[in-house]
Order: C-alpha cells, then sequence, then structure tokens
C-alpha cells in the first residue's frame, strides 16, 4: 500500500479548502429519526459552492500544483460536479480549464461548468469513455489531468467532510458515504478512522452500477460491463486502482439501493427537509432504511444538489405514484348520460381528486354496452387509495388498477 494519509495531511486540507467552501452545518431529521429508530443528521454538501463537495478535492489538489503545471492548462472528465469544481478552482487560479463530460450529462451541470468559464466538451456515454478522451487530449495537448476520484490529494480534500462532522458531533457511530469511483469514501474513511478507529464508514452504491461491490467481492478492481442508474454521478464502471486499498482497509461495509428506492427518497426529502438531493446525493437517505442498527448516531452525507429541474419534476411525479398518492382506474360504462358523473361523486364522496380524464369510445364496436373511462386519481397514500377504489367497487363500477396516466 502506498504511504497512508496522515491527519496532519488532512488539516493541512481543512485550512486550504475553507478558503473557498461554505459551511454546511449538520441537520438533524426528526423525520428519518423516527423512520430508522436512530439518531440520524445530514451532511448538506448539496448547499456547497458548486452545488457539491467536489469543490473540495479539486480545489486542493489544484492549490498543491506547481504553477508550470497550472499554467500548462487543467483537464478532467467528470459526469458533472468534479466539473464544476474543477472548473471554479481554475477561474480563482486564473488559468484555462477542458471539462470532458458524459453525453447524458444533466444540462444544469453543463451549464453551470461553462459559467466558471471553463470549455466542456460532450463525449461518451457514461464517465470512463469521458475519462479515456481526456486522458487522450492531455498526452495530446500537455495538459495537467486533475482526477475526478482516483488521486490521494483529491481525496485527502474531501476528507475534510469527515473532520467537519466530528467537529459537530464528535460520538457519530455511522457516516454513510456515496460511492462512484470512491475518492469521497476514501477520504472520509481514512479520516474517520484516524479520529476513531471504532467509527463504521458504509459505502453506498446505486445497484445499477456497484463496481466498487463488485471488487470488494473479487479482493481486487473489478470493471463493470455496463452501467445503468438514474444516479448519474455515481455511474462509474470501475473505482479507483490507488485508492482501492484505503477503501478495503477502512469501509465497513457497502449497502447497494434500487433506483425505485432513489425516486421515494427524493419525494422525502423534498417534503421533510425542503431540499433539493440529486440521485446520487440521495443514495445514503435511502441506505437509512437498509442499516440494521438501532439507537445509533447517523451521519448521512448529500454529496450534492444539482439535479435539471425536467429530471426533477420526472423523479416527483414517479415518487408520488410509487407512494401511491397518484393512481390510475379504468371503468366500463354505458354510453349514456350521467355516467361520468356518477364516476366523479364517488371519487369526490371519499375525497379523492381527479387530475386526468381520458374517455375511449372505441373499446368496443357496441357503445352502448360499454365505454372505457380511465380517470387519474390523486390520494393521501396506499390506505386512501383501497378505499377509492373500494367506494367504485361498491358503486358497481368494477375499477381496474391500471399504469398511472402521466
Amino acid at each position: 500500500m502506498p504511504e497512508m494519509l496522515t491527519l496532519e495531511s488532512f488539516e493541512e486540507a481543512l485550512k486550504k479548502v475553507h478558503e473557498v467552501t461554505q459551511k454546511t452545518k449538520l441537520i438533524e431529521s426528526p423525520h428519518f429519526s423516527n423512520l430508522t429508530g436512530n439518531r440520524v443528521w445530514f451532511k448538506p454538501e448539496n448547499m456547497q459552492r458548486t452545488g457539491a463537495y467536489k469543490v473540495r478535492g479539486s480545489y486542493y489538489k489544484i492549490s498543491t500544483l506547481t504553477d508550470e503545471e497550472r499554467e500548462r492548462g487543467l483537464i478532467t472528465a467528470s459526469a458533472g460536479n468534479h466539473a464544476q469544481g474543477v472548473a471554479y478552482a481554475a477561474q480563482r487560479y486564473g488559468v484555462k480549464a477542458t471539462i470532458v463530460m458524459p453525453t447524458a450529462t444533466p444540462l444544469i451541470k453543463v451549464e453551470r461548468t461553462r459559467h466558471y468559464g471553463a470549455e466542456v466538451i460532450l463525449y461518451g456515454d457514461v464517465y470512463d469513455e469521458s475519462y479515456e478522451y481526456a486522458c487522450k487530449l492531455a498526452e495530446e495537448n500537455g495538459y495537467t489531468f486533475v482526477h475526478p476520484f482516483d488521486d490521494l490529494t483529491v481525496a485527502t480534500g474531501q476528507g475534510t467532510i469527515a473532520m467537519e462532522i466530528f467537529q459537530e458531533l464528535p460520538l457519530v457511530d455511522y457516516i454513510l458515504v456515496p460511492v462512484g469511483g470512491g475518492g469521497l469514501a476514501t477520504g472520509i474513511s481514512t479520516l474517520a478512522k484516524l479520529l476513531n478507529p471504532n467509527i463504521n464508514v458504509i459505502g453506498v452504491e446505486p445497484e445499477g452500477a456497484a463496481c466498487l461491490k463488485a471488487s470488494f467481492e473479487a479482493g481486487e478492481v473489478v470493471k463493470l460491463d455496463s452501467a445503468c442508474t438514474i444516479a448519474d454521478g455515481t455511474a462509474v464502471l470501475e473505482p479507483g486502482h490507488k485508492i482501492f486499498p484505503y477503501l478495503q482497509k477502512n469501509l465497513d461495509g457497502i449497502i447497494t439501493v434500487p433506483d425505485d428506492e432513489l425516486v421515494v427518497a427524493f419525494l422525502d426529502m423534498i417534503e421533510s427537509h425542503k431540499m433539493v438531493v440529486e440521485n446520487s446525493g440521495l443514495l445514503t437517505v435511502a441506505a437509512l432504511n437498509h442499516l440494521d442498527v438501532k439507537g445509533k448516531k447517523v451521519v448521512s452525507v448529500l454529496s450534492g444538489g444539482n439535479m435539471d429541474v425536467i429530471t426533477m419534476s420526472s423523479v416527483v411525479m414517479h415518487g408520488l405514484i410509487t407512494r401511491d398518492r397518484i393512481f390510475t382506474v379504468s371503468v366500463l360504462l354505458p354510453d349514456r348520460p350521467g355516467e361520468l358523473v356518477h364516476v366523479a361523486q364517488t371519487i369526490a364522496n371519499v375525497r379523492g381528486n381527479v387530475i386526468r380524464l381520458d374517455h375511449n369510445q372505441f373499446v368496443s364496436t357496441n357503445r352502448n354496452d360499454a365505454v372505457e373511462l380511465k380517470v387519474t386519481i390523486e390520494a393521501f397514500g396506499t390506505t386512501h387509495k383501497n378505499q377509492i377504489v373500494k367506494a367504485l367497487e361498491t358503486e358497481g363500477l368494477h375499477p381496474t388498477v391500471v399504469a398511472a396516466q402521466i
């Protein structure tokens, strides 16, 4: 293993990153504490400058470069948040930055990266393809490459989060950390173990891109064939080779989370904390339900909040459907006056709210026998949904719950 990261190096990094970071004080969550039986706090790096924790590692790394290395121009590959961190740091130092981003990167991350003065090149379907192209450009043009995670200096900057957590909550029992390539988890877990060897640090990955779990099981770095997840910031095919030994030594476990749980977590964070957290940052929120402990002090790191409005609206809608707060029923009715009013009144009587109607007169060759009415309804949750369906059944309308019409 390379020389271990030291407490002194983290302390030095903390002083440096505080030149540019905003205070992201812990937020206690009564809602998630009640749900899980633990005391839960969030470390809201979604409120950080540039909207994510990445500014810590990128700024610290660039601060350690020589003037000659900076003047050659900086380049990196990123799914978005590291891009903004490098672009912001480059702007602070007055040097050029080129960022290669996957073509599917949310527009908000692309535009904000350009806002800091960087040149953005969209290339590749996933981060790993962008990375290969960025390395090619670095070699051809002599740029200085700033790796988003497989760099011990970058990881040291990210790890300053752990120092801030301990300053506010010295007796923290568990820290949950999102994992993409592993830089954040390396920094936080290494420093946390230096400060308290008994603490538990758990990495959290999306099921569709669980490269670190696969690597842990194999005992060496493994590259996935593909990554498929709505958590675009953690859609990485393999963890970093340089940092992997630190992850093996300091992480106490890995939790994987399916995408549908991220959808529900987004809704919970909006309604309970009025905070926008991107899908990768929600990994640790969803993981709270997978943590098999009670009565512990748990900190979930919310890694970022850079989410475009279109994605946000889609996630909210699917979250409402998952929670049975929006659903659609199909009923067959005789084609005669008053039938639609009968359906609407039945739903209103049990406090359901009709938000969409689709009337199909051609479901049968005999319109007088039956036409199809699809009704999309807003409810308070599963119990209320079942009450509405029961009321329709009682009226002899024979409702069938179908895929929600959104």
